[in-house]
This record gives structure tokens, C-alpha cells and sequence, in this order.
């Protein structure tokens, strides 16, 4: 029948959609991480995912959408660094019947621009998930902002930026739980972020 991927924004309630909320409420189960389900206490059925057991429990929900009504909970938006990239191979290497509707969310990378006053077209966005690290180090290069994704810690990723040979007077700036009531943007040098503690649910930014 369908399979929603639902984009659920940064984390806060507030940040959910209408839309994301009909599709949820219109599934028969939800699959999502133990985060993303406490936004939506009044399920059907929930099934938790974990980074230990992702693909199967996707492989899970696109079979359970060929007969029923399944919701996929995708933190921020699910076009980026999300599951949609994941879903649409396990419904091609199975063939199946399956409609796919994706509901677009609120990205943390979204609000971080947003908290920073920078406009998306001035700025390059890019993510450590999935992509070869060189390639990061030489568009932060480029003379423009750099929106960073990461899929480490801000001081991990800082170290790594270092030691490949961006410059650590860089200013950066670190938007850490964005959306939560404890959230923090702070700006300070790149060589600072490299010996600062921050949550790993954090985006940097380079400029």
C-alpha cells in the first residue's frame, strides 16, 4: 500500500509538521529511533530502530507497506543524511509493489543556518555521512561558509579538519541540540572546537 518517510525536524515537537503528523497518524506501524517515537506516544504499533539493526528493520518496513500503512521516522529531513537513500535500495534490490511518499522535514542544518543568519545560497553544505572526508576538507577550502553535517563529535571533526590542513584560526561556530531547550550556538576558533566538549548532536560551521 504506502510507505511514509517522515522528515521530523531538529528533535522539539515543535518542529513537526502537519503533514508529518497526518502520515503518522494515517500508519498502521511506525518504525523510528527511541528519540524520534517519544514525539509520538499515541502509535499503533511502534517498532524502535537502531544503528545495530537499521537495514533490517527497513527491509522490515518496506515489506510490511506492499499490504499495509507504514510510517518511517526520519530526523530532520529524510532527503539528507536520511533514510530515503537506504529505503529506495532495499525496494529496488526486492522489486516491490510499494507507493513511496516522502514528507519533507525541518533539517538541523536548516536551523542552523537559520540561528546564524546565513543564507542557504551563500553558503556550501555538506555532510560526513557516507562521503569521502578529502572531498570535505577541499570545499571548506573554497572561500565560502561551510555547513558540516558531521557523523562525529565537533571536536573530532575539528582535530580531522586540522590535521588535513585547514587553517585552525578558522572561525567556526557549533550549533549544539538544536531545537532542545538546551541549546547552544557558540563561536569561537576551529582550534577551540578541537579541544571543547559538545553533545555529537551538534552542526559546525566554518567560515
Amino acid at each position: 500500500m504506502v510507505l511514509y518517510i517522515v522528515g521530523i525536524g531538529p528533535g522539539s515537537s515543535d518542529y513537526i509538521t502537519p503533514a508529518a503528523a497526518a502520515a503518522v497518524e494515517d500508519s498502521e506501524t511506525v518504525f523510528g529511533s527511541k528519540r524520534a517515537l517519544e514525539l509520538f506516544p499515541d502509535v499503533n504499533e511502534a517498532v524502535v530502530l537502531s544503528a545495530g539493526d537499521m537495514d533490517e528493520k527497513l527491509e522490515m518496513a518496506a515489506d510490511l507497506a506492499v499490504s499495509g500503512r507504514v510510517s518511517v521516522l526520519s530526523t530532520g529531513d529524510p532527503g539528507f543524511s536520511g533514510v530515503l537513500k537506504p529505503i529506495k535500495r532495499i525496494i529496488s534490490e526486492k522489486k516491490l509493489d510499494v507507493e513511496v511518499q516522502v514528507i519533507p522535514g525541518v533539517s538541523s542544518v536548516q536551523l542552523c543556518a537559520a540561528r546564524l543568519l546565513i543564507p542557504w545560497d551563500d553558503a556550501d553544505i555538506v555532510t560526513f555521512h557516507g562521503r569521502s572526508e578529502e572531498n570535505i576538507v577541499d570545499i571548506i577550502d573554497n572561500g565560502r561558509p561551510t555547513i558540516i553535517l558531521p557523523s562525529r563529535t565537533p571536536s573530532e571533526t575539528a582535530r580531522f579538519l586540522i590535521e588535513n590542513g585547514v587553517d585552525p584560526e578558522r572561525c567556526a561556530a557549533v550549533c549544539e541540540r538544536l531545537s532542545y531547550p538546551d541549546e547552544r550556538v557558540v563561536k569561537l576558533k576551529l582550534r577551540e572546537v578541537a579541544v571543547s566538549e559538545f553533545s555529537y548532536m551538534s552542526v559546525i560551521v566554518v567560515f
